[in-house]
């Protein structure tokens, strides 16, 4: 089956903002307006009038990830004093830049460099030499990039306006592993050397109670330690510690660095052959293995005399893994659900 394809919130800005840039030069709107990416691929865009806006709807294909699907993108064109300069402002629901490492500056609204010349480029069809302010905005952009990386990047107030094609292709890894490089830049722009990756939010919070970290010097790396790792080394970082819980952190151990559950297993596995390894009786072997989740065999392990020694051995191995991929030094530290170290290594 071929997926459909869909269009980024920066085409759908340039078009809204083309349809207000023929009404304030006193020309008729058209129910559908063209618009080009950098590549020369023509949109035909449905647009309407909102008020003191016109809008376009943002259409995602069949990329189902995508949380700014059906979303309205509305532009407003105003012409200022002075000749041939163009200005962007964040409306409501656009978020505005706060860190650096982006490639935005900060205090500037968070409408990516494409969309910007997208948009210059069709105001400029209609309005030439003009100085213009453009106001995009995006009805309840602020609730929905709660559910983006923008809090994470350091971008207040709403959703950024994306889009390098000006395509949404379905399949949005890609999109995520972006999103990483993009929070690791900016860490790094911070000032920071050494970087702490945890998989997901409760491994976060576990992560600064117990290292008392304060800044943004961590990551949620997802199901892409690998990628990250990688990235920290291609950026200069010179040194990791990855955090997380035996279900995540095992894979790793078995030398996977993808941790989804359609591309690695092996937890259990790896449990169960240290456990071997360091003398565990094949009863103690026998009931991890059967163990339907890894919080049960966590339990199985606690209280035994090799749990200590099995959690520490395994950490030592993670770290080993990631320095052989990365080559900078990366800590390991294994947690249970409750945030509790069940064992480390930390590499000096």
């Amino acid at each position: 089956m071929i997926l459909r394809t869909g269009i980024t919130t920066g085409t759908c800005a340039a078009g809204a903002a083309k349809a207000c840039a023929l009404y304030l030069a006193g020309c008729e709107v058209p129910e559908t307006v063209c618009v080009k990416n950098l590549q020369g691929h023509v949109f035909r865009l449905k647009a309407f009038r909102e008020g003191e806006y016109f809008c376009v709807v943002k259409y995602s294909g069949d990329d189902r990830a995508d949380v700014t699907d059906g979303v309205k993108v509305l532009a407003r064109v105003d012409t200022l004093d002075g000749e041939d300069s163009i200005s962007f402002c964040a409306g409501e629901g656009v978020g505005t830049v706060t860190l650096p490492g982006l490639k935005i500056p900060p205090g500037e609204p968070a409408i990516n460099p494409v969309p910007r010349e997208m948009i210059t480029l069709v105001v400029r069809e209609i309005l030439p030499r003009k100085s213009l302010m453009v106001t995009v905005s995006i009805p309840d952009g602020e609730k929905i990039a709660k559910r983006t990386f923008n809090p994470r990047l350091g971008i207040t107030g709403g959703l950024s306006i994306l889009g390098t094609t000006g395509i949404v292709k379905p399949m949005n890894e890609q999109a995520l592993l972006d999103s990483l490089t993009l929070e690791l830049e900016m860490i790094y722009a911070l000032g920071f050397r050494e970087v702490y990756i945890t998989f997901a939010g409760t491994g976060e919070n576990f992560t600064r109670q117990l290292f008392h970290i304060q800044g943004r010097n961590i990551i949620q790396c997802a199901n892409y330690p690998g990628y990250v790792l990688d990235e920290c080394a291609r950026l200069g970082f010179t040194r990791a510690t990855i955090c997380g819980h035996p279900g995540k952190l095992l894979k790793v151990a078995a030398g996977s660095f993808n941790t989804h559950s359609h591309v690695s297993g092996g937890s259990i596995e790896a449990l169960c052959t240290q456990l071997a390894i360091l003398g565990a009786s094949p009863d103690l072997v026998a009931r991890v293995y059967s163990s339907n989740t890894t919080r049960e065999a966590i339990e199985v392990v606690r209280g035994q005399g090799l749990g200590v020694r099995v959690w520490r051995e395994l950490a030592r191995i993670v770290s080993a893994k990631c320095r052989e991929r990365a080559n900078i030094p990366v800590s390991a530290v294994f947690i249970d659900g409750e945030g509790q170290v069940l064992g480390s290594w930390h590499d000096a």
